[in-house]
């Protein structure tokens, strides 16, 4: 008898209808998966003969062959194992036939139990946009798919509740859900404050401005500055995200298997400091089967590079199309996966190996060969993608030991916000957010300058040397700091500001 049900597979972070097809013929007893299944896949004969058995039910001692299709795509991962077991029963007779509007998804233990499936996300909305009309998924699983709204979500504890459920003995209840509903104040920031940081108050107006318009950032300074305390407050006065962006980010991080099973939806901004020692892989993304890197798990937050020229000169490299395109395409002989990757890039550098190169204080020991073989580890087109250049001195034992306080994040996070909704009421009904985000048509028409300023302009372009990418980007920077005054024109201050923050050392 031939039985049929539904699951789903991801590719990159969509979902692709997978149809489960068994038969059960006469024969001597086997258990064949065909489809392109991986290891994984293939594995899933062993627990879905244990899971049936150990569920009270009865696996057929006959010729069972199952069928992915389409065969063409590559099947992975042990969520298969559910849709598999409800196919071999239906066939066996021992349930009734799915309803075909319905997707199974979830892996099994040798108990039965359903066990915690990464990508739910995605599957279920690609369930709803498909057509499905419910979705039985794990139970932890249960909050994480119940975020997409228009679709039954149906929480499977094990094998033998959903025997019951298909049968009419015992319903399984849907999943509802009001995590959408829930406010940014309800996700309080567990990272350090700004004002844990004595001192380096320019550098604090620097990281303002950054968070305000989404912009790139490099410091540079000697050992122990700071640099990296700094860094990490960052997310602290980042805008809270909408829920567009937090479905967006939550979707990556359930189809890395990083979902916290506490918190089916992240509301903070991602905060991520890959070490010097990662690939280029692991920090574009790839693999046999394409995974997203350190820039995706990035998206809509901070991707944080400490120890800049300590990176391998590929990966580095690797970043220059990203930080454009704001997505990165992945090819291999049998896929091609998108994954978006719009963050703000974070950087931290010493000026040399020794890390004292033109401090009042301390003599460098580098000679001058190896301070520009250090500095120029770092390409021209990537420094040429970074917005700001801040240096970062070291911190005078008089600030170190000052009682006060400095302004604390809450109270900085206000000002980008208010930053950010007047950029966001400027580019309504597109895909910008930021003002980092604009192309050449919105910086032509957002970031005009008057007599005075262009002047300014003019003149930098020529001393400075500053490309055609880095002119737009200090219009852009410009924009951002007028939008933090409330003001509606870019004035001379706020081109000068801007113009300070491109590198000297570089010059």
């Amino acid at each position: 008898m031939l039985a049929k049900s539904k699951t789903c597979a991801v590719i990159g972070l969509e979902g692709r209808v997978v149809e489960v097809e068994v038969d059960i013929a006469p024969g001597l007893p086997s258990f064949t998966i065909v489809g392109l299944p991986d290891t994984a896949v293939q594995e899933s004969r062993e627990r879905v003969r244990a899971a049936i058995r150990n569920s009270g039910q009865e696996f057929p001692m006959r010729r069972v062959t199952v069928s992915l299709a389409p065969a063409d795509l590559r099947k992975a991962g042990p969520g298969y194992d559910l849709p598999i077991a409800v196919a071999v029963l239906s066939s066996a007779g021992q349930i009734p036939e799915p309803p075909e509007s319905s997707v199974f998804l979830g892996e099994l233990s040798l108990d039965g139990a359903v066990r915690h499936t990464r990508g739910i996300l995605s599957m279920v909305a690609m369930a709803k946009d498909e057509g499905f009309s419910q979705v039985f998924v794990p139970r932890e699983n249960a909050q994480e798919g119940a975020l997409v709204e228009g679709v039954t979500v149906r929480p499977v504890p094990s094998l033998a509740g959903l025997v019951s459920h298909l049968h009419g003995e015992s319903v399984i209840e849907p999943h509802p859900s009001d995590l959408l509903s829930l406010s940014p104040q309800e996700f309080p920031h567990n990272g350090p404050d700004i004002s844990h940081v004595k001192g380096q108050e320019h550098v604090k107006r620097a990281m303002e401005i950054a968070a305000a318009g989404g912009h790139n950032l490099l410091m540079t300074g000697p050992p122990g500055s700071g640099k990296t305390l700094l860094a990490r407050t960052l997310p602290s006065i980042l805008p809270a995200m909408s829920v567009q962006e937090a479905l967006e980010t939550t979707k990556i991080y359930s189809v890395s298997g990083l979902l916290p099973s506490d918190k089916p939806l992240i509301r903070q901004r991602p905060f991520r400091s890959p070490h010097y020692t990662t690939s280029h892989v692991g920090l574009v993304g790839g693999g046999r089967v394409p995974r997203p890197g350190e820039i995706t798990l990035a998206h809509r937050g901070v991707l944080f590079l400490d120890e800049l020229p300590e990176f391998g000169h590929n990966a580095l490299e690797a970043l220059r199309q990203p930080l454009e395109d704001h997505v990165v395409t992945i090819s291999r002989a049998q896929w091609n996966v998108t994954f978006p990757c719009n963050f703000m890039l974070v950087c931290a550098m010493n000026p040399c190996p020794c890390g004292f190169h033109g401090d009042p204080k301390k003599e460098c020991r580098c000679p001058p060969s190896m301070v520009s073989k250090y500095q120029r580890r770092i390409s021209g087109p990537l420094m040429d993608r970074m917005d700001m250049f801040v240096e970062v001195p070291a911190v005078e034992y008089e600030e170190l030991m000052d009682s006060t306080h400095g302004e604390d994040s809450a109270t900085v996070q206000k000002r980008v916000e208010a930053a950010r909704d007047v950029q966001r009421a400027r580019f309504q009904g597109g895909p910008q957010v930021a003002n980092s985000e604009m192309g050449p048509a919105e910086v032509w028409e957002f970031c005009q300058v008057g007599k005075d300023a262009q002047g300014v302009l003019q003149a930098a372009m020529s001393r400075m040397n500053l490309s055609a990418r880095a002119f737009h980007r200090v219009l852009k920077l410009s924009r951002t700091i007028a939008d933090l005054a409330g003001d509606e024109d870019i004035a001379v201050n706020h081109l000068a500001e801007a113009l300070q923050y491109r590198p000297r050392w570089l010059e």
